[in-house]
Order: structure tokens, then sequence, then C-alpha cells
């Protein structure tokens, strides 16, 4: 009879103001630590051993912020009403696929560089001047806009002109990221990207923000899936050192030589 009565009884839990809209899992917290941290550790590794230094400011970089991220909804977990815990995983799981997509841009310069650059709308250099600039201009944004949001949220206020921010530079880096898609294929890099662009602009307090399986499954385990894919692909062991020489483009080739004169 006790606790059957016990069942009726309401929760702590149910009282408590959640800037989420739920209480972070602690299991799939301490999964995707774990993941994270794994996949990491591998690619410092894979980074130190083949050379391929430029994965440490890229994947290295994205996992440590993944893990980072994950920590504040674990601490979350058994702290809900804490500021500071939401601030650090809203700004490190917003900002963490930023470096991966870098990496992927890099790649494409160093692939088109060592099949043949002729074959290729731009030269390999340009490939990763043009797609890096844009993707620091999203990292900065998001990180405005990121850093707003989780104050206000902090704080009380209304978040939705952080939010906005955020939907900017996230919808700018979808918009680099399609263009990317277009020239090298690679179609599966929009997954993380649209899920954002709809999360935010469903609204801070939406469903697709306030339901917690949509932040696992589509965020956490696409981010989990890139990283061991590059773990398993490496670059450092399937493409070699070859340089990004302004090799003649597709375009480049098509205009006519100047003819010299005496």
């Amino acid at each position: 009879m006790a606790d059957d009565l016990t069942l009726l009884l309401p929760r702590a839990s149910d009282f408590l103001w959640s800037p989420y809209g739920y209480i972070p899992t602690e299991y799939v917290c301490i999964m995707f630590i774990v993941l994270f941290g794994i996949s990491t550790f591998a690619h410092t590794v894979e980074a130190i051993f083949l050379r391929t230094w430029w994965l440490l400011p890229t994947a290295c970089l994205a996992g440590a912020l993944e893990v980072l991220g994950w920590a504040g909804r674990l601490w979350s977990s058994d702290n809900i009403t804490g500021v500071q815990p939401f601030q650090i995983q809203i700004t490190a799981t917003i900002l963490a696929p930023t470096p991966l997509v870098a990496a992927n841009f890099i790649i494409l310069g160093r692939t088109i560089a060592r099949l043949g650059p002729t074959y290729s709308r731009l030269s390999p250099k340009w490939y990763t001047i043009v797609f890096l600039s844009c993707d620091i201009i999203a990292l900065i944004v998001q990180g405005i806009g990121g850093g707003m949001a989780s104050s206000a949220a902090g704080s009380g206020r209304d978040p939705s002109l952080g939010g906005r921010v955020m939907l900017g530079g996230i919808a700018f880096q979808l918009v680099t990221i399609a263009v990317y898609a277009v020239c090298a294929l690679e179609f599966y890099l929009r997954y993380l990207s649209i899920y954002r662009t709809i999360e935010l602009a469903d609204g801070w307090g939406g469903r697709k923000f306030t339901t917690e399986v949509y932040f696992n499954v589509l965020d956490g385990a696409m981010i989990v899936l890139a990283m061991c894919t590059l773990n398993v692909a490496n670059p450092g062991l399937l493409l070699s050192e070859a340089k990004l020489e302004d090799a003649p483009s597709v375009e480049e080739r098509k205009r006519p030589a100047s003819s010299s004169r005496p």
C-alpha cells in the first residue's frame, strides 16, 4: 500500500525548472563522453604517428569540445538548475562540429591534389582558402550567438536573440556545406547542420530543442559516426602529403593563353 502511494506522489524533478526542457539522461551522457574520448585519443595518436598535424586543431579539437559539452550535460543531470553546466554544454556542442567540417574541407583539397587538380573546378589551394574562411566566419558567429543565448538563459532572460544569431551562423555554414557537397559529392555532411537549423528555427522552447532523443540521435550520434569514420579512413593513411600547388583548374584551362609580343 505504501509503495502504491509513493507512485502517486509527485517527483521532485517535476517542480524543477530546466533550461533544457528535460533532465539529461546520465548514462547517455557517460556513453557519449566515453565514445568521444576514445575517438579523440585515437585521432591524437594517429595525428602524431602519421604526422598529420592539421588534424590536431580540427578533428581533435572537435572531439575535445564534444567531451566538454557532454560533460556539461552530465553535470546538468545532477544539477539541473545550474547555469554554468548549461552554458558549457550549449556553447561546446554548438561549436564542436565546425572544426570537424574544416577537416573535411582540408581533406577535399588534399584528395584533389592527390588525384589530379586538372580535373577540378578550383585548384586545391583555393578549396582550402575559400571553405576554411567560410568555416571560420560561421564559427565566430555561432560563438557570439551561443554566448548571448547561454548568458540570457542562465539569467532567466529571453535567449531568442542569441538563438537567432546562432541560427544565422549555422544557416551560413549549411550553405557552405551544400556548396562543398556539390563540389565533393559528400552529401552526408548536411545532416547535422539541417538538424541544428530546424532545431533553432523551431524556437528555443520548441519541441526539437526540448526533446532529448533528437539531440542524442541527430547531434551526438552523427558526430560520433563522423569522427569514428575519420579514425578508420584516416587521411594520413589514405592520402600522401601532396602539395596543394596552384595547378590550373578546369575553368583556368578554358581561358585562352595570352600571346607574347616581341
